[in-house]
C-alpha cells in the first residue's frame, strides 16, 4: 500500500481507476490488480477532497472494504447500505462519479452523503448515523417477500453501533433470519484490538467453507442430541469469544466472522466470496484505520476528519477566522459556569469537538460526559443528574435532537426537570444539506410544555441566553446557528436576561418587524430602508405578548422573520396571540418554506428563500403593493 503525505496539488495519474466507471467494470479486474487500484482511488481521493473540501479520514480507512463490496456484490442488483455516510466518497467514484467528486458538497454538485435520488448504487439516504442495519433488513425482508434472491450489506461503523437503534436492528436481524450482511467497520476506536496474525487467522477459518460444513453438519448430527448439541453451540461460542469479541452478536443471531484486516483487499474479497454463500443473519467485523494511507490523518483522525479546500490563505480569511463561531462562545460559557458552579455537569453525543466541549473536557474530565451517538440516551440521561439535584448542559445539534424527541418530551419537560439544551446548528447549515439543516427547533420546542426557548442575535446575547437558561429551575433550549455572528463584544460576566422580555432596536412607523435569532442581523438593514420598527424578539417561548399587542395596536402590517420552518413557528406563535386577543393586524410571516433545501454555501442558501436582506425587502413590499 502507498503512503502519502501531502495532498496532491495536480489531479495524479491513475490509469486502473480510470477504466472503472462502474461497479461491473471493477469485476472485470483480476484480483491482483486491487492493491493497484486500492492505491490509485486512495490518492484520488486525497486530490479531490483538497479541491472541494470535505469529509476525509472516513473515506480513505474504507478504499479497500469499498473496492471488496462491489467486486464480490452483484450492485446494484445486490444492495449496499452505508451508514455514517461520509464513508461514502470511495463509493461515489466506484459508482460512476469519480469526475464529479470534486464537486461534492457544493451547491449543483454530489450530495454530501449516499442520496436516492442522485444514483442507483445509493440505496438508503444517509446522514444521521445507526440507520443502515435497520434499512437492510427492511430491504431483506421485501425480497424474501417478493420471493428476490439478491444479498443486502449493511455498512455500520463502530461509533454507529453505539445508538440504541442499531443494537434494535440486530436483535430484529437475528430473530428474523433474514439473508443478509452487516458490516462492522471498525476503525480501532472503541470496540477491538488491533488486528493479530491469530485473529486474522481464525477469522479465515469462521468464513472458510470446510467451516460452515462442519458447523451445519455437526448440527443435523446432533439434532436429536439436545445436550450435546447445546454442549456443541456452546464450545464453539467459547472459542470464538477466546479470539474475537464475536460472542454478543452470535447470542444476537449472527454468525460472527472477524476481526479480518480491512486494509488487505485481497484477504477481504475471499472473506466476503466465502460469507455470500452462507444464509441467515452474518456480521463480519473488520478492522481498518481512519486516515488510512495519510500519514498526518492517521497521526490525528480527529483533525482530519473533515478539511476545508485547499487554498492560499488571504488576510481576510485570517481576520474570518479570528473570529469566535457561537459554538466557541458556549465553550468558553460551560467552562466559565463550571468554575461558578459545581454542580454543573457536560453531556454530549459525541460531539465535543463540533459543540466545542474540549477545554472543558480538559478542565473537568469527571463532569463532562460523552455518551457517543446516542442522542436518546444523552437526553434521559441528563434528566436522571437533574433529578439529582445536578445541573446537566446538553450540547446537541438541533438535526440530532429530532433523535431524541420522544425523551425531550416524556423525560424532560413533563417532570419539569432542570436541563439546558445548548442547540448547535440551528437554521440552514450549508454544505451539508438538508440532513444536517436545524429546519426545525422552533415549531418542535415551543408546543412542549414548561420549555423555555430562546434565539440570540449575537455572540454576547448567547452568552447571556446560555445562562439565563442555566438559572431557568426547568428545561430551556438556546439555539444558535453555525459559525460566526456579526463580532461583537463578549462580556466576561454571567449575567441573565428577564425571561420573555424582547429588546426594541429601532422605532419605526407602519410596519413593524419582529425578528428572532439569526434574522435580526439582515432585517436591521431592512427596517432602515422601509423606517420600520425592529425588535429582536429573543424568546420563542415564553413569547413576548405584551409588546405583540402593542405592535398589532400601532402598526399596519406585522413581519415575522425567522430562520425556521413557517408551519408552527415563531411566526405562528405571533399569530396565535394576534387571535387569542382578536387582534386584526395584518402578519407576514416570513421563514423556511416546506421544503428541503439543497446543500450550497449558507449565504446562497438564505438568498434562495428569501431570508437574506433583499428577499426580506421585496417580500414587505410585495405585501404592501409597493
Amino acid at each position: 500500500m502507498k503512503v502519502f503525505d501531502h495532498i496532491p496539488k495536480l489531479r495524479p495519474s491513475t490509469p486502473l481507476l480510470d477504466t472503472v466507471e462502474t461497479p461491473a467494470d471493477l469485476r472485470q479486474l483480476p484480483m491482483h490488480q486491487l492493491p493497484q487500484l486500492a492505491d490509485e482511488l486512495r490518492e484520488y481521493l486525497l486530490f479531490s477532497v483538497g479541491q472541494s473540501g470535505g469529509h476525509f479520514g472516513a473515506g480513505l480507512g474504507v478504499v479497500e472494504l469499498t473496492i471488496a463490496l462491489h467486486y464480490v456484490y452483484d450492485t446494484p442488483e445486490d444492495k449496499l447500505v452505508w451508514d455514517v455516510g461520509h464513508q461514502a466518497y470511495p463509493h461515489k467514484v466506484l459508482t460512476g462519479r469519480r469526475e464529479q467528486l470534486p464537486t461534492i458538497r457544493q451547491e449543483g454538485g454530489l450530495h454530501a452523503f449516499p442520496h436516492r435520488g442522485e444514483s442507483e448504487y445509493d440505496t438508503f439516504g444517509v446522514g444521521h448515523s445507526s440507520t443502515s442495519i435497520s434499512a437492510a433488513l427492511g430491504m431483506a425482508i421485501a425480497d424474501r417477500r417478493k420471493g428476490n434472491a439478491r444479498q443486502t450489506v449493511a455498512v455500520i461503523g463502530d461509533g454507529a453501533l453505539t445508538a440504541g437503534m442499531a443494537f434494535e436492528a440486530l436483535n430484529h436481524a437475528g430473530h428474523d433470519g433474514a439473508n443478509m450482511l452487516v458490516v462492522l467497520n471498525d476503525n480501532d476506536m472503541s470496540i477491538s484490538e488491533n488486528v493479530g496474525a491469530l485473529n486474522k487467522a481464525f477469522a479465515r477459518v469462521f468464513s472458510s467453507k470446510t467451516y460452515s460444513h462442519l458447523r451445519e453438519n455437526s448440527k443435523k448430527v446432533l439434532k436429536n442430541l439436545p445436550p450435546m448439541l447445546e454442549f456443541a453451540r456452546k464450545a464453539e461460542e467459547h472459542m470464538k469469544g477466546m479470539v474475537a469479541p464475536g460472542t454478543l452478536f452470535e447470542e444476537l443471531g449472527f454468525n460472527y466472522v472477524g476481526p479480518v484486516d480491512g486494509h488487505d483487499v485481497i484477504d477481504l474479497v475471499q472473506t466476503l466470496q466465502n460469507i455470500r454463500t452462507f444464509s441467515g443473519p452474518q456480521f463480519l467485523h473488520v478492522a481498518t484505520q481512519k486516515g488510512k494511507g495519510f500519514i498526518p490523518a492517521e497521526n490525528e483522525p480527529i483533525k482530519y476528519h473533515a478539511i476545508t479546500k485547499i487554498e492560499p490563505q488571504s488576510e481576510q480569511a485570517g481576520a474570518a477566522a479570528a473570529k469566535p463561531k457561537y459554538s466557541n462562545v458556549f465553550g468558553q460559557w460551560l467552562c466559565d459556569m463550571a468554575a461558578r458552579d459545581e454542580r454543573l455537569l457536560g453531556v454530549t453525543p459525541a460531539m465535543r469537538e463540533g459543540s466545542d466541549l474540549v477545554a472543558f473536557s480538559s478542565l473537568y474530565p469527571e463532569r463532562y460526559h460523552d455518551v457517543a451517538i446516542a442522542e436518546q440516551h444523552a437526553v434521559t440521561v441528563a434528566g436522571g443528574m437533574a433529578c439529582e439535584g445536578m445541573k446537566p448542559v446538553v450540547a446537541i445539534y438541533s438535526t440530532f435532537l429530532q433523535r431524541a424527541y420522544d425523551q425531550l418530551i416524556h423525560d424532560i419537560a413533563l417532570q419539569n426537570l432542570d436541563v439546558l439544551f445548548a442547540i448547535d446548528r440551528a437554521g440552514l447549515v450549508g454544505e451539508d444539506g438538508p440532513t444536517h439543516a436545524g429546519s426545525f427547533d422552533y415549531t418542535y420546542l415551543r408546543c412542549i410544555p414548561n420549555m423555555v426557548v430562546m434565539a440570540p442575535k449575537d455572540e454576547a446575547e448567547c452568552r447571556a441566553m446560555l445562562t439565563t437558561g442555566y438559572e431557568y429551575p426547568g428545561p430551556a433550549a438556546v439555539r444558535y446557528p453555525r459559525g460566526t455572528g456579526p463580532g461583537v463584544d463578549i462580556p466576561k460576566t454571567l449575567e441573565a436576561l428577564q425571561i420573555g422580555q424582547s429588546e426594541t432596536l429601532r422605532e419605526g412607523r407602519r410596519i413593524a418587524i419582529l425578528a428572532f435569532g439569526s434574522m435580526v442581523e439582515p432585517c436591521r438593514q431592512v427596517a432602515e430602508a422601509l423606517d420600520a420598527t425592529l425588535v429582536n424578539m429573543r424568546f420563542i417561548k415564553p413569547l413576548d405578548q405584551d409588546r405583540v399587542i402593542q405592535l398589532a395596536q400601532s402598526h399596519e402590517l406585522l413581519v415575522t422573520v425567522e430562520e425556521n420552518a413557517i408551519m408552527g413557528g415563531a411566526g405562528s406563535a405571533v399569530t396565535e396571540t394576534l387571535n387569542q386577543n382578536q387582534l386584526t393586524c395584518a402578519c407576514l410571516q416570513l421563514g423556511l418554506p416546506d421544503a428541503y433545501i439543497d446543500h450550497a454555501k449558507p449565504a446562497r442558501m438564505l438568498s434562495q428563500v428569501g431570508l437574506d436582506a433583499t428577499g426580506i425587502q421585496q417580500a414587505i413590499e410585495r405585501r404592501l403593493g409597493v
